[in-house]
Order: C-alpha cells, then sequence, then structure tokens
C-alpha cells in the first residue's frame, strides 16, 4: 500500500475506544451543561461528528438520535429538541464524510462550522417554537468555539489509531 509522505497508517478504531469517548464527551457535556453557560462549546457533538466522519458504519442517526434523547432527559427539555438538532448533524457530516476525509484536521474545521450552524439553528428554532423565547446571544458563540475544537478533538481521537509505516525492533507499535 503506498501512502504520501506525512500521513501515517490509519487502523480502523477499537470500538470499545469509540464507546469510551462517546461516555466522556456525555460527561463532560453535562458537567458543563450544570454551569448555566450557553456559549460553552457541545462537546458531544464535536465527537459525534468526528466518528459519524471516520467511522460511518459505526455510528450514524440511530446513535445521534439516542444522544440526542440523552440530553433531553437530561436538560428536562422537551423530548426530540437535541434528537433533532443531532440527527441533522450526523446526516450533515455524513453527506460531507467523503469530502472531509481529503484534508487536514485544521482545514476541515472550516468546512465543519457550517454543520455545527445549521445544528445550532434547528436547535433555536425547535427552542422558540415551544418556548416562545429568543436564544441568548452567547449561544451564537458555541458553533465557533464548536469548530475551533475539532482539530484538537480529532487529534486525541486519532492518535490512538495512528501505526508506524514499517515495524522495527525498536518501536514497539
Amino acid at each position: 500500500m503506498i501512502m504520501p509522505a506525512g500521513r501515517p497508517l490509519l487502523l480502523p478504531a477499537n470500538p470499545k475506544f469509540i464507546a469510551l469517548s462517546f461516555l466522556l464527551a456525555l460527561l463532560m457535556h453535562m458537567l458543563l451543561g450544570l454551569l448555566g453557560w450557553y456559549w460553552v462549546p457541545d462537546v458531544l457533538a464535536v465527537v459525534m461528528v468526528f466518528w459519524t466522519v471516520h467511522q460511518p458504519r459505526r455510528v450514524g442517526l440511530i446513535l445521534a438520535f439516542l444522544l440526542g434523547l440523552a440530553l433531553d432527559v437530561h436538560e428536562s427539555a422537551l423530548l426530540g429538541q437535541n434528537a433533532l438538532s443531532y440527527v441533522v448533524l450526523s446526516g450533515l457530516a455524513t453527506l460531507a464524510q467523503r469530502r472531509l476525509l481529503w484534508f487536514p484536521l485544521r482545514e476541515q474545521a472550516l468546512q465543519i462550522l457550517p454543520l455545527f450552524l445549521a445544528a445550532s439553528v434547528v436547535e433555536w428554532l425547535s427552542r422558540l417554537i415551544v418556548h416562545d423565547a429568543w436564544p441568548a446571544w452567547s449561544q451564537l458563540l458555541a458553533p465557533f468555539m464548536q469548530a475551533a475544537l475539532w482539530p484538537v478533538v480529532g487529534a486525541l481521537l486519532l492518535a490512538p489509531q495512528r501505526r508506524a509505516f514499517e515495524r522495527d525492533d525498536i518501536r514497539p507499535l
């Protein structure tokens, strides 16, 4: 297999590692949600989009819906508000998946930003319809912070899959 110089070989992700990353992101989202800051990025959404792009056969619309329902229960929101925005986000990530993988993580962040904006608009509109309350202006920062967080989360989640091209006696991997 010929790989371009500078790009490491990526092995398939371990399903246990994917589940652990979702669990940690869900716990982080729940803990950050207790602070009441609207501008905090949705770490769970970033992790979900990342795995939807990199492992589309294991992570998709059903898992996005279930994670959204879990957030609806946690936030005591109308059942389906977060689920709808997560399904839209996962669907858009599936559509952009092939194009995104051609670019490095820093350039992917610019292409991921419209996905996070679209999911935020869906969430804002659903809350506006149900609650008759305009979203806070600080919520406009969250999609931009999620896009800025994309390269960091991507580097952390891709690290266990990176392997050397050639094994040797010095490196254990």
